[in-house]
């Protein structure tokens, strides 16, 4: 079975040559040693983004991790070899859309090589694998898809182009490369080429059903009285059906067509080439002309002679008549009858080119296209004039019927056979020779479009069709007659009653015998059951629901597994699966009913999401966008969210590859329910990036150190915003102020959360701030030089930036300073040399100055903002704050809590103010166990809004009383609980609120308050610290009254931010610092 299935498609196959006998004379075969047309450089894969392209010239990108990661990109590469093309960006046109070898002409769409589209970047020459693999489809299809998106093309257009590209990377790997393979390899590679061949079949049947108009016949080419050909050009134009028939004929042939010349073009020969006046029987002619008589030789050679005296010609001239029928098949089959034709007077047979091609050579097809290439020639007018219209047609085809039946009777030859039954639908002497689908296809479809124009013609005649049912009433009474053409009762007047029975009943029937006909080859029926061929014939039958189920049965993941980003199926299949849905919807969504049209959209929905998600899983994220672009709002955002989420410690390259993905094809803000936005994506990112993961807390895990780990992560998000915008999307100033505003924002809320969580004293830097601090160091350096992107929001967020980059910058020279008295303290006091006592007190000097500088700011004290928006509402307004934390005790291990502990907890939270307070600020308190992680609490505090406190200005800047209660639970000073028990924050959130309980606004104010609370006490706590180690160095420190005074102050309101034990502390620090002052002194009085 798999031989014949290997010879009966070899037509599509230029190297699998058949046996031809000696006679036969191919053309010249072309070299292949030579460069091969195959190896030109084709479409390569999409890369990272070297460069920008501002529309007149090229320059590096603005973002500085971006030109590191050139850099070493650069060194990486220099033995690359073979330079990398540029593809312009998305908003500006293409310069070409060309893929490998894609000939200029082949869809008329020259113009489009003076656009671009800056869309897909930077493409790099595949190398062999992937050139072998087909891989270079992927970015082929996605830079064509994006052309027709922007409306460089049109759809039909770009289905041609689909075509085309196939065909063209199909031979780029099976005639590419001149390297031998091993016998597994080529076979391989002879599987890639054929499946690319396939799909390129599949969408030349999508142009012809559905890209191709239906044009009406030229008003200067109808003749009055009327021909038979001109009866049937309009009838296939208004009869749907037969339109159809002539659409699938037209299909096959083209395929045929183009088989022809890729054998043409890979051996350098052509099917039909021979020496003139070979088909003249030169060897019967010599042997007559030797007076030799043998009752079995033709004694004439003239045509009729086989048949008139019952015998034949020399063997030898036999084969050669049958190989030039072979080849006279093989033309007609590719729908090139001139070259048949030819082929038959070149020869020497004039006479069987007369017999197929009646009325002086006019082409028969029923077509609009073979009407204009007649033009208005009067012969067939002429013709029927005399005999009535559709007299000779039917005289032509009754002739044929005959001769084939004649010649299956004699055993003549089955080709011979075949071309005059595929001239009169007389199917059972055609299929025999039909080894392959297409071929078996093109002649049911052919026959019954025949069969079809037949009985129009027949219906256009007064008393035609009541004679071609009588004559179909008699033959259905004596079915053996059928067979006999001799009988009077089936002459040419009941054409064509004699083949109806072969035809079948509508288009489903039709393929119903290719997949069990009997007489349809066996391989004919086993290719039934490949993908691509059940695609076309569901395509034929117009069923799009089935299609889609089908191509989502073949590539859907099984339901246990759960990694939904790795690839399923073929790849090639799943491409071709996302690009037909595109296609189907930009042509059929108008014309289709709503429940297809809602099969279009979701089964569709689903099959591109799969192709976007193999994509991203074989790193091609730059492709993503154009195709994402097309889902559904929803899936839309979770893809790019996904995406983000799991290339968030990936290289900058790639992250920037996502992100240009997502700006160039998606709009910026949300403006319909239709599409995602990058600011609804992004918005996503950042919220999920705060969530609590899942994760265990061992009793001997340091939290802190957690803490530390886990805030890199929610750091990295931030740079989603860090990265330039590209200059050719929309508005790209607001666009980049917005990116740098939502920067700010989300900063400063990982600011607060940091701040809180990196109150131990120890050396090990709080890395997430510092990783944020850098990531937005570029933006801001572009906003000072670009001062009008200063908008009112962008400056409030930039001053509590500020603010903590200053905290920051405090925080880490007291813990450099802190590392080197740690180191200090490991030696002893004796033999510390005398540059690691000056490194610790430049140390501790510096920390004492830079936190000063901070303590001591009047006009705009540290995070204390000025314009804060004052609320004033009729209705009560109530002040919520959300916190989740992990219970810590001092050793650092971690609290497992349980609802006896939740109850506890939130006793002790209450216990913080007074009962009165409780009461008139209707305080609810509500702590339990998180249902993300059981190693953390959810903890809500509630009040009513007062003035002061949630409703006019808030001149403490202390977070009000829900930071009072908060801050008491993170410094460890609850009163009713476990003492030392502080909770480490993981997320923080404040709000205003409704009375119903919605949620209405952030409310900031309590959040920067609170860490007020926390981070200057302690700040003013380590000062004191730094001030001891300094004064044991013998050091006197000048402004140490300075820092007393501003504690004790009551305008710098530093006082009241200090917990009970803070001021112990503090009180301690300074007895302390007293007494190491007083030490020198009484060593040099004594």
């Amino acid at each position: 079975m798999e031989s014949e299935m290997d010879t009966s498609s070899s037509f599509l196959d230029p190297e699998e040559l058949s046996i031809r006998e000696q006679y036969r004379r191919f053309g010249k075969r072309h070299s292949i040693s030579s460069i091969s047309p195959y190896q030109e450089s084709s479409a390569s894969k999409l890369n990272e983004p070297r460069l920008f392209y501002d529309g007149s010239s090229f320059h590096s990108p603005t973002n500085t991790a971006l030109i590191l990661e050139n850099i070493k990109q650069e060194v990486g590469s220099i033995d690359y070899e073979g330079a990398p093309y540029k593809m312009q960006s998305a908003s500006k046109r293409r310069s070409s859309i060309d893929g490998p070898g894609i000939l200029d002409s082949d869809v008329g769409v020259d113009s489009i090589h003076r656009f671009g589209s800056q869309s897909l970047k930077a493409c790099k020459i595949e190398d062999d694998s992937l050139t072998d693999s087909g891989e270079t489809t992927f970015a082929l299809f996605a830079s064509l898809l994006d052309s027709a998106l922007q409306g460089l093309m049109s759809i039909p257009d770009l289905i041609l182009r689909f075509e085309q590209s196939c065909r063209n990377v199909s031979e780029s790997i099976r005639y590419g490369s001149n390297i031998r393979l091993r016998v597994v390899e080529d076979k391989l590679m002879r599987q890639k080429a054929q499946l690319l061949l396939d799909e390129a079949a599949t969408w030349s049947l999508m142009w012809y059903l559905y890209g191709k108009g239906t044009e009406e016949p030229p008003v200067e080419l109808i003749l009055s009285p009327s021909t038979s050909h001109i009866e049937a050009c309009q009838f296939v134009v208004n009869d749907h059906t037969a339109q159809l028939c002539l659409r699938i004929v037209q299909w096959l042939e083209g395929l045929a067509s183009k088989s022809l010349d890729l054998e043409s073009k890979v051996r350098g020969s052509h099917v039909g080439t021979y020496l003139p006046n070979s088909g003249v029987w030169h060897h019967t002619q010599r042997y007559l002309k030797k007076g030799v008589a043998d009752a079995n030789t033709v004694h004439h050679l003239d045509f009729d002679a086989p048949t008139r005296e019952h015998a034949h010609q020399l063997p030898d001239d036999k084969k050669q008549d049958e190989s030039l029928l072979e080849d006279v098949w093989t033309l007609l089959r590719a729908g090139r009858q001139e070259e048949a034709f030819d082929l038959c007077r070149s020869a020497g047979q004039p006479w069987r080119a007369a017999t197929l091609c009646p009325f002086g050579g006019i082409d028969f097809s029923p077509s609009v296209e073979a009407l204009i290439k007649n033009g208005r020639s009067r012969t067939l007018q002429a013709i029927e004039l005399e005999s009535g219209i559709g007299h000779q047609w039917r005289l032509w085809k009754w002739a044929s019927y005959c001769t084939s039946e004649k010649i299956f009777e004699q055993r003549g030859s089955k080709f011979e056979a075949a071309i005059y039954a595929a001239q009169c639908s007389n199917l059972k002497h055609v299929l025999p020779i039909c080894t392959n689908w297409e071929t078996a296809c093109w002649a049911m479809a052919k026959s019954w479009l025949g069969v079809q124009l037949d009985l129009e013609l027949a219906r256009s005649q007064p008393g035609r069709m009541e004679q071609v049912k009588s004559f179909g009433d008699e033959i259905e009474g004596s079915p053996g007659q059928m067979n006999g053409i001799s009988q009077p009762s089936v002459g040419p007047e009941s054409w064509p009653v004699q083949v109806l029975n072969q035809q079948p009943r509508d288009l489903s029937a039709l393929l119903q015998k290719l997949h069990s006909g009997e007489m349809v080859h066996e391989v004919v029926t086993q290719v039934c059951k490949e993908q691509q061929r059940q695609i076309e014939m569901k395509l034929m039958l117009g069923n799009i629901p089935h299609v889609l189920q089908l191509i989502w049965s073949w590539i859907a993941p099984s339901e246990d597994d759960q990694n939904i980003f790795r690839p399923h199926g073929d790849p090639q299949m799943i491409r071709f699966g996302a690009h037909l849905v595109l296609v189907l919807r930009y042509l059929l969504t108008d014309e289709l009913k709503d429940p297809f049209r809602k099969d279009l959209m979701d089964a569709g929905d689903l099959i591109i999401h799969m192709y976007a998600m193999f994509l991203f899983s074989e790193h091609h994220e730059e492709l993503v966008g154009v195709y994402a672009s097309q889902l559904a709002r929803h899936r839309c955002i979770d893809l790019f969210v996904h995406m983000m989420e799991l290339r968030l410690n990936s290289s900058v390259h790639v992250k920037y590859k996502i992100f240009l993905s997502a700006m160039e094809y998606l709009p910026f803000s949300s403006g319909d329910d239709l599409k995602g936005s990058f600011e609804e994506i992004i918005e996503r990112v950042l919220s999920r990036s705060r969530e609590i993961k899942l994760g265990k807390y061992d009793k001997s895990t340091d939290v802190a150190e957690q803490h530390r780990l886990q805030s890199l992560q929610k750091a990295m998000v931030i740079q989603w915003l860090c990265f330039t915008p590209p200059s050719t999307i929309a508005d790209v100033k607001d666009v980049s102020a917005k990116l740098l505003l939502r920067a700010l924002i989300h900063s400063n809320i990982l600011f607060r959360e940091f701040a809180l969580i990196s109150m131990w004293r120890v050396p090990a830097m709080p890395i997430g701030a510092h990783e944020l601090l850098s990531f937005l160091a570029e933006p801001l350096k572009q906003l000072s030089e670009n001062p009008d992107m200063l908008e009112d929001n962008v400056s409030e967020n930039l001053k509590e930036f500020q603010d903590w980059s200053e905290y920051y910058s405090c925080d880490a020279t007291y813990r450099k300073w802190l590392k080197i008295e740690l180191e200090n303290a490991n030696v002893p006091a004796l033999e510390l040399s005398l540059e690691e006592k000056q490194r610790a007190i430049a140390a501790a000097q510096e920390t004492l100055n830079m936190s000063l500088i901070l303590l001591q700011r009047k006009e705009n004290p540290w995070l204390v903002s000025l314009e804060d928006p004052i609320y004033e509402s009729v209705e009560p307004l109530y002040l919520e704050l959300h916190a989740t934390a992990i219970l810590c005790l001092p050793s650092g291990e971690c609290l497992s809590p349980d609802a006896t502990m939740c109850t506890a907890l939130m006793s002790a939270l209450y216990s913080t103010l007074s009962e009165e307070v409780v009461l008139n600020r209707e305080l609810m308190v509500n702590v339990s166990i998180s249902s993300s992680n059981n190693y953390c609490i959810e903890v809500v505090l509630r009040c009513l809004a007062v003035e002061g406190d949630g409703l006019g200005i808030h001149d403490m800047n202390d977070g009000g009383v829900l930071g009072t209660v908060m801050a008491a639970g993170f410094k460890g000073e609850l009163t009713r609980f476990q003492a030392g028990v502080t909770m480490e924050i993981c997320r923080l959130d404040a709000w205003y609120s409704s009375k119903e309980g919605s949620l209405e606004g952030p409310a900031t104010f309590i959040v920067r308050g609170l860490c007020r609370r926390c981070c200057l006490p302690e700040l003013i706590l380590r000062c004191m610290q730094v001030s001891i180690s300094l004064v044991e160095l013998g050091n006197q420190i000048e402004n140490h009254d300075e820092l007393i005074e501003l504690v004790a102050c009551s305008e710098s309101g530093f006082l009241h931010l200090f917990s009970q034990q803070q001021l112990q502390e503090f009180l301690l620090f300074e007895r302390e610092y007293a007494i190491c002052e007083m030490e020198p002194e009484e060593e040099s009085s004594c």
